[in-house]
């Protein structure tokens, strides 16, 4: 197994601006799942935790969910490949509620299709959405919009979904929308419908609080966060030195692939994962490795890199019950404190 190690956090100072600095902390992993496990997986791109303790784990290449035991010693599968309901074909988003169950978002013959899982893997529910995203934003081949983004709030399912014309959508888990919130902002794309959809794409996060978080994942970073009726609290760009390269070499045109019968724009994300913490804190990480941490009040107040084996992007965040990061690649985990 992995040696647990003791938290070390180490300090860099990266120039802002003359007479400031900018103080990142370096999270090295406390444990995760044994090499034994974490061996099994092709391409882990989700690892979350259940009430009960149980790490469930979205393989992305393998087209499954397997189960870890609490104690670490053992995998299973527990959703399959294959096209029928109840199997997963290209999966796309993945989550895990606080009750256990499991949603997993695939598509059998390009169709979008949500479906709902219980703690043991057997499907409850699901629902196929219409039509195909307008442009599609992906990062290292895993898509991030559209159903890719469907995160468990309570009883309802979170997607973004500007096609619909509001950047979120709740749906029950039989596939009947209750809420629709979030106004599409302005992005200087708006005479091409599919680029204007595309900014405006991005992650939503249920809070502890009740409401929401949406966090833009391309173009201008930046999130909102919302009330539990869907009202507007605030906005807040995200900023860093770390995301200046990045921002500058944003493209001005995007290249476009054939999907059906139809091209749709690919653009690349500038957040590639986000999570909020039991205490309301939103953690966003860049497609640099790099993630910011903000206060439920939007303020930022932390910086900081992942530490495993070596340095770590992440391509999934998410909390563990007892309020440590669990973390892919790898499925590591971090003390958050």
């Amino acid at each position: 197994m992995r040696a647990f190690v003791t938290v070390t956090v180490v300090l860099v100072v990266l120039a802002v601006m003359p007479g400031e600095a900018l103080r990142v902390e370096t999270l090295r992993s406390i444990g995760g799942l044994p090499p034994h496990i974490a061996g099994l997986f092709t391409d882990a791109v989700g690892f979350q935790q259940g009430p009960d303790g149980t790490y469930y784990v979205f393989d992305r290449r393998a087209h499954a969910v397997f189960a870890v035991d609490a104690a670490r010693s053992a995998a299973r599968r527990l959703v399959d490949i294959g096209q029928e309901e109840g199997r997963l074909i290209q999966p796309k988003g993945f989550d895990v509620n606080n009750d256990g169950r499991i949603v997993v978002a695939d598509a059998p013959r390009n169709r979008q299709r949500v479906q709902v899982f219980d703690p043991g893997g057997v499907r409850t529910a699901g629902f196929y959405l219409r039509g195909q995203p307008a442009a599609q934003v992906v990062m290292d081949n895993l898509l991030l919009n559209g159903t890719g983004s469907v995160n468990f709030a309570n009883n309802r399912l979170l997607l973004s979904h500007p096609e619909s014309g509001a950047l979120v959508t709740a749906y029950t888990p039989a596939g009947y929308p209750t809420l629709t919130f979030g106004e599409l902002r302005p992005t200087g794309f708006e005479s091409d419908r599919e680029l204007h959809l595309a900014h405006n794409a991005g992650l939503p996060l249920a809070d502890s609080s009740g409401g929401f978080y949406f966090v833009f994942i391309t173009g201008r970073p930046a999130f909102r966060k919302y009330s539990a009726d869907g009202t507007l609290l605030f906005e807040r760009h995200i900023e860093g030195t770390e995301l200046d390269l990045l921002l500058d070499a944003q493209p001005t045109k995007w290249p476009r692939r054939r999907v059906e019968d139809r091209e749709v724009p690919f653009v690349a994300p500038v957040i590639r994962a986000a999570a909020v913490s039991p205490d309301g804190e939103l953690w966003i990480s860049l497609a640099v490795p790099f993630t910011y941490v903000y206060d439920g009040q939007g303020d930022k107040i932390r910086t900081v890199q992942f530490y495993g084996a070596g340095l770590i992007g992440p391509t999934s965040l998410s909390f563990g019950r007892h309020g440590t990061l669990l973390v892919t690649p790898g499925c590591y985990e971090f003390p958050s404190r």
